[in-house]
């Protein structure tokens, strides 16, 4: 959708902060119609938050939407914390914030990571979910996280050549696991410079014009080290899910209505997880009363 398609800017209409646990606070906030049809937003990353074009994507006479930065993201409190930081501790958070918001049952809207914290919630607790909006999908699987650090840059070597060169020729055995390290290093000069270049090497990837330096599109250092601390600590975990979890439980929320919007130059979450979470619920739908659609963009 081009900007120009997009809803006009809007403000909050409520925000405020959420405690979930002794550690962690999770700042939300909510547009539209108090009267309208629920819908959740799921941001990306993990660690990368939320922003004001987030909120554009929706029909504000129709939609009363919710947004949150989850744990150690954006402005939820404390910024780039790993500690209580898993899956299943953002699924949980949700399931808080619904019931503070008191909403029966809402729509769940996630592209990239949150198509992926979309899918777990909504397999987790699918009485509360009305539907699925999801696009770039990203599955949470070994094989989506070894494509992120070791696969994807070979479509853009400039950027794999910077996002190596800050390591020792040892560190680049395993660039994850060197990339946490040096991204929880106690001199933050370290964990800046590794922040920066994790960020550049993502949004470069992202993109069908690379990206530069000098065009890193962050607000400010702390969103960098959220984004990278974040997704580095959810891939050396395997992002806390058992392998194929989200297809193994498909089935749960077969009888839900779905679309998928899909990139079809997507680099970071190439169209296979799309396809195949597609074709796996179209599977299921033969039970059901309900198809999951599967839609394609020639957009990247």
């Amino acid at each position: 959708m081009a900007l120009a398609e997009l809803y006009p800017a809007t403000e909050p209409r409520t925000s405020g902060f959420l405690s979930v646990s002794k550690l962690h606070e999770i700042y939300w906030e909510e547009i539209g119609n108090p009267c309208g049809v629920p819908v959740l937003f799921l941001h990306g990353g993990p660690g990368a938050g939320i922003a004001p074009i987030h909120r554009r994507f929706f029909d504000p006479n129709f939609y009363r939407v919710i947004l949150f930065d989850q744990r150690g993201a954006g402005k939820s409190r404390p910024r780039a914390e790993i500690r209580e930081n898993t899956t299943q501790d953002l699924v949980s958070d949700i399931e808080k914030l619904r019931n503070f918001l008191a909403i029966k049952r809402w729509l769940v809207f996630g592209g990239s990571w949150g198509s992926t914290l979309g899918l777990v919630y909504g397999e987790t607790y699918p009485e509360r979910c009305l539907g699925f909006i999801l696009r770039g999908i990203f599955l949470g699987e070994q094989r989506e996280i070894d494509w992120f650090i070791n696969g994807m840059g070979n479509f853009f070597p400039e950027a794999k050549q910077r996002f190596l060169s800050i390591l020792s020729e040892k560190e680049q055995k395993n660039p994850l696991f060197s990339y946490l390290e040096r991204l929880q290093h106690t001199d933050p000069v370290v964990q800046s410079e590794a922040a920066r270049a994790w960020s550049l090497y993502e949004q470069s990837c992202s993109t069908l014009r690379p990206a530069d330096s000098s065009s890193l599109n962050f607000s400010d250092n702390d969103d960098q080290l959220s984004l990278a601390r974040l997704e580095t600590h959810y891939f050396v975990n395997k992002n806390f899910l058992s392998e194929n979890e989200i297809i193994k439980n498909l089935a749960c929320i077969q009888s839900k209505p779905a679309t998928i919007i899909q990139g079809r130059y997507d680099v970071v979450c190439p169209i296979i997880s799309a396809n195949m979470l597609g074709v796996i619920g179209r599977v299921l739908s033969t039970r059901s009363s309900q198809m999951l659609a599967i839609q394609r963009s020639n957009l990247g």
